[in-house]
């Protein structure tokens, strides 16, 4: 796990390797075990490590092998690396490090571009050839490991956060009103290729990018599941949808056990992180390090679920850490988990992860994680009423949207609306297309692909590797949810959601933490905003910066401020805490 940044000239000239090590140097949380910078011609690449495999200085990056004319930086793991590696051996490549970096440089030289489709991981990584100049930029299915991108006429550089690619300079920095628009009403989702800022673009998830030396580019799309019935198997029973999903997510856990380091759990109590500590102690795995964090109450809102996290620690005798949280340290924090998003991020998730992610990087340097299980089998509560749906538009926007463009049009103030309802149409787009059997499929699909990779799973990257602390979410092993997707919905919607999870986890896991109200990470200072949060949004959203960039219409503000338990969207969010992050994430990065 690390950072990559770099910078590819089209006009003839070199590639600035000072804007390249600003980058790298602004990445230092993700790598602190090691950096470097490497610039040929028209081409350099930073990068930042984070040593997990191969510890040793022969896996280094940027790597290059002089043999095979190739040069890479890598962010992310390849699980089944040695796998491919034997396979690779066996084609006569000889490898001088025992990592999965050497690995992608190999297939990628064997089967070209195609090697991604090989690979089972997370990654994000850019390789030049060293005959024609070529740069290939890769992104793994789900977009767990970022990469941003500015682009001119004259140059495109590359950074895993946005923030790296300002310190670089020379970045548009004005708001892109559709992005804003989707930050509105997309429940602060902003999907690729748009970022919040103009000047700043993104990879799309499973997406190879080709860029020749003068700045043509050509984009692939490498995987896009159907979720749809395979034919002939419609008579199969729930029993057998329960063990195929079982053995897939026993392969998906076994794979992110790969590294040279030990691997614990964030362990939340909730049905998803236990049963991966279910399934590591079928593997054998004894005094696994599990760790939950849990905050003051608010409102008569308890802010933890240690009676559950305890449950499932007793149960499989792990190496449990308990972290607590009183409100003095939330504050205080705040301002350094706005710094670490890459994009501004609502979900109150973020403090949680920041703060968890700073203890247990104290104790290990790699965890597995529970993300994407409520995309991929159905758990949250916006998907039943799509079952029934005949206008899977307009009844998913009712049920997820913020606000619709007509009330977004009372809180904007003139200037800062999109012209077009650009969330909706966008929206629309995604879950028109076809390759979806139902409603509920086509939902699922949009959130798996879209939603998840711009809230869940970027906020578990950033928050992790604000301190060095690699992330696997065995839930988004892409075979596992290929299988998924062809999972009848009435399985996944049975008992409130993930019915078929929640069978297979009958069979690791005390039905106590299966039969119980869906948890997240509870935060209710944040959800119920008074007393000193009250002031600290206030001052933000009054303050010079916030009053000359105008963003908000004041009668709006003035109504968040006087009554902010009155205004929660659908989703119950905060709106006050929505328009107040963003404007803190602005100033937070200069904006």
């Amino acid at each position: 796990m690390c950072g990559i940044a770099g910078e590819i000239r089209f006009d003839g000239t070199f590639a600035d390797a000072n804007a390249v090590s600003r980058m790298t140097e602004a990445l230092a949380p993700r790598g602190p075990d090691g950096s470097g910078v490497i610039a040929q011609g028209p081409v350099a690449f930073g990068h930042r490590r984070l040593k997990i495999i191969d510890l040793s200085n022969k896996a280094g990056q940027p790597m290059t092998d002089p043999d095979l004319g190739l040069t890479i930086v890598f962010n992310g793991c390849i699980y089944n690396y040695p796998e491919l590696r034997a396979e690779l051996e066996a084609k006569g490549y000889r490898f001088f490090s025992h990592g999965d970096t050497e690995v992608i440089l190999k297939a990628f030289h064997a089967w070209g571009e195609a090697c991604v489709e090989r690979f089972h991981g997370m990654f994000a990584f850019a390789i030049v050839e060293r005959d024609t100049g070529i740069v290939t930029l890769a992104r793994d299915r789900f977009g767990i490991k970022p990469l941003y991108y500015a682009e001119t006429d004259k140059s495109l550089r590359f950074a895993s956060t946005l923030p790296a690619l300002l310190e670089a300079g020379d970045v548009d920095t004005a708001i892109d009103l559709a992005a804003l628009h989707t930050y509105m009403t997309f429940h602060a989702v902003v999907p690729p290729p748009r970022t919040i800022l103009k000047g700043v673009r993104k990879l799309p998830p499973a997406t190879i990018r080709r860029i020749t030396p003068d700045g043509e580019t050509q984009d692939r799309i490498y995987w896009a599941p159907p979720y749809d019935r395979i034919p002939g198997e419609g008579n199969v029973s729930r029993e057998e949808w329960r063990d195929r999903v079982l053995e897939a997510l026993r392969t998906a856990v076994r794979r992110r056990m790969v590294a040279d380091v030990p691997v614990g759990v964030l362990l939340s109590g909730g049905v998803d992180s236990s049963v991966i500590v279910g399934l590591l102690a079928e593997e054998g795995q004894t005094g696994l390090s599990t760790f939950s964090i849990g905050f003051e109450e608010a409102k008569g809102e308890k802010g933890d679920e240690f009676v559950y996290s305890d449950l499932i620690a007793k149960t499989f005798s792990t190496d449990h850490h308990k972290i607590f949280v009183p409100s003095s340290d939330l504050m205080a924090a705040l301002p350094e988990t706005i710094h670490a998003m890459s994009e501004p991020m609502v979900s109150y998730d973020n403090i949680g992860f920041y703060l968890l992610s700073r203890e247990v990087s104290k104790h290990i340097k790699v965890v597995q994680s529970g993300q994407g299980a409520d995309e991929i089998f159905g758990g949250y509560h916006w998907y039943p009423p799509l079952a029934s749906s005949n206008d899977v538009v307009s009844d998913y926007a009712r049920v997820f949207f913020d606000r619709s463009h007509e009330t977004l049009r009372t809180q904007l103030a003139d200037g800062w609306i999109a012209d077009t309802d650009v969330s909706r149409e966008l929206v629309a787009e995604h879950l028109m297309r076809p390759g979806a059997a139902t409603p509920v499929d086509r939902a699922l699909r949009l959130d798996s692909q879209v939603m998840l990779v711009d809230d869940p799973v970027k906020r578990v990257d950033n928050m992790t590797m604000a301190w060095g602390l690699e992330a696997r979410v065995p839930f988004l092993d892409h075979e596992l949810v290929e299988l998924a997707a062809t999972i009848p919905p009435d399985f996944k919607l049975a008992d409130n959601g993930k019915g078929v999870l929640k069978d297979a986890a009958r069979l690791v896991v005390p039905s106590e933490v299966i039969d119980r109200k869906k948890g997240y990470f509870p935060v209710p200072q944040l959800k119920y905003i008074d007393g000193p949060y009250l002031d600290l949004v206030r001052d933000a959203l009054g303050s010079q910066a916030a009053r000359e960039r105008g963003m908000f219409r004041g009668e709006y503000l003035e109504s968040l401020f006087t009554e902010p338990t009155e205004h929660i969207t659908p989703l119950q969010g905060s709106e006050l805490w929505q328009v107040a992050l963003l404007e803190m994430w602005l100033q937070s990065h200069g904006i």
